[in-house]
């Protein structure tokens, strides 16, 4: 097997910042070769770098591509060369059709300079095939779901001949079947001798599918692995990626469980665009003090729909049923409402619905409790410095300032501002939708301590995560969901992945089991 690529003593600053010291990265012709690193390690700096996205000039060290320095100015030289990059957030207009999406930037024009449509449909078809797809290539890029515009992106890397593939969290936001589908198709790409670099968190999709792993700490290399080697373990990329051992993935906890806090009834909800489509029907469920309840559902369940609409009604129409706090029924019918109420909502996608990315961590951090830190109509702005501070210290946001722009934050440290924002709240009942997706092992283990904290205060939590083990993990009862309806409820002691997916695949005509045959 001979060698694609070689970054040597690549270093990138920027100010007060070095992500990237000396790192070096060999790549062999025709393998899968993953990169594993915290959240902020510099592992999408390195490919930024690599593709272009930082030319050459901007960083130190040496890029040799097939044999040939490599000095890319931008990313159109990359892909010149046979690189293409695919980052996490997908780079699709949704308003495109299938064809213009896969060759924008990329067109082929017949006679006149014209596009040749027809030409363009055609190849893209069989791009798609080749990808395992069979979607029209004119329809909207809109209406399909992520997995499959995660298949369309490699498509449109294909259209363009490509040698070496980066793919920067491919699998975050799919489903285990659309995951397993990606993964199949980066084998059979390596099966044609195209090289793929792929970023992940999921350690256990890096066991199944790399040949080889590089382990990046604090910008700097800490080693490659031979993933055929009987030591090549998850833990051993664990204690590369965070430098210690983690005896743990779960921080232990000592449930101490309380009064009831939250109790939903009977709660219904309709899609908001869609007439006559009921998304969540008739489900109920209950949380209580010093609890973390988890809610698991496949993709399309409805688990988000839920969440949004008891926050305030902000998903869907007719939505009815009966909320209980402390025994008495409240209404939510705003978000104002639903705070004033005690309950808090961390989004699934904190980049588009839960932080200001062009602002600062403090002013992000503040964003939900503007009323608490005012005085005679004016936000005090010390005190808000003040608990954006303590917030960084106690969550560990690693920024060197509060002022600076959350957008340039990774990952991890952008869901602890998430988090923060939500804290400051003070509230009884946090609903954690997905929290801790595309984030490392480390920081997810900050982020359990968090919640840990929390119900050992008394406050009650849910928690929504397309991960059974972390639902297990964290867990002390778990609601099932299914076509928006509740169909079980287990006590952890008594879950297994396998329980759970037997009843998060509960077809719409069975009965639903009641509460004894669930348990």
């Amino acid at each position: 097997m001979s060698t694609i690529l070689e970054m040597r003593s690549i270093t990138k600053e920027f100010p007060g910042v070095k992500a990237l010291s000396d790192v070096t990265l060999t790549v062999e012709q025709g393998e899968i070769h993953a990169i594993c690193g915290e959240n902020g390690a510099g592992k999408s700096t390195l490919m930024k770098v690599l593709s272009g996205v930082y030319p050459h000039g901007t960083y130190d060290g040496e890029i040799v591509f097939d044999g040939r320095p490599a000095e890319f100015g931008s990313i159109n030289d990359s892909e010149a060369r046979g690189i293409v990059i695919i980052h996490q957030e997908l780079a699709l207009v949704p308003y495109l059709s299938v064809a213009e999406n896969i060759f924008l930037g990329n067109e082929t024009r017949g006679r006149l300079g014209l596009i040749d449509w027809n030409d363009a449909n055609h190849r893209a078809a069989e791009l798609l095939r080749r990808v395992g797809l069979v979607e029209n290539p004119t329809t909207p890029i809109g209406t399909l779901g992520v997995g499959k515009q995660q298949l369309i992106e490699i498509a449109k890397a294909l259209s363009k001949e490509v040698r070496l593939l980066i793919l920067d969290e491919p699998t975050a936001a799919l489903n285990d079947t659309d995951s397993e589908h990606l993964l199949e198709l980066l084998r059979a790409l390596r099966d044609e001798g195209i090289t793929c670099i792929i970023i992940s968190h999921k350690l256990n999709e890096i066991e199944e599918i790399a040949d080889r792993t590089t382990i990046i700490r604090d910008g700097q290399t800490i080693e490659t692995i031979d993933m055929s080697e009987a030591t090549s373990t998850q833990d051993r990329i664990i204690r590369g990626m965070v430098g210690r051992d983690l005896e743990h993935r779960y921080p232990e906890r000592t449930s101490v469980v309380g009064d009831e806090v939250l109790r939903v009834e009977d709660w219904n909800v309709d899609h908001p665009t869609q007439a006559g489509r009921q998304v969540i029907v008739d489900a109920s469920f209950t949380v209580r003090a010093g609890e973390v309840v988890g809610i698991a559902g496949l993709m399309g369940a409805g688990r988000t729909e839920l969440a949004m609409s008891i926050f305030g009604r902000s998903y869907g129409r007719n939505v009815h049923g009966r909320i209980y706090k402390n025994g008495q029924e409240i209404h939510t019918r705003t978000v104002s409402e639903a705070i004033g109420h005690g309950i808090a909502y961390a989004t699934e996608d904190r980049k588009h619905y839960g932080l200001n990315l062009i602002d600062d961590v403090r002013r992000n951090i503040s964003l939900a409790s503007l009323d608490r830190l005012a005085s005679r109509g004016w936000v005090n702005g010390n005190e808000e410095l003040r608990v954006a501070e303590e917030y960084r210290g106690s969550l560990n946001i690693k920024t060197p300032t509060v002022l600076a722009e959350v957008g340039k934050l990774s990952g991890g440290n952008q869901q602890k501002v998430v988090l923060s924002q939500w804290l400051l709240t003070d509230p009884d009942v946090l609903i954690l939708d997905e929290p801790t997706r595309g984030i490392d092992v480390g920081a997810k283990y900050e982020i359990y301590t968090i919640i840990n904290k929390m119900v050992a205060e008394g406050k009650a939590v849910v928690v929504i995560s397309s991960e059974l083990p972390e639902l297990l993990g964290i867990c002390d009862r778990v609601y099932t969901l299914a076509f928006g309806r509740i169909t079980g409820e287990l006590p952890v002691a008594d879950a297994t992945q396998e329980r759970l997916m037997e009843l998060m695949t509960i077809e719409r005509e069975q009965p639903l089991p009641t509460k004894e045959s669930a348990s």
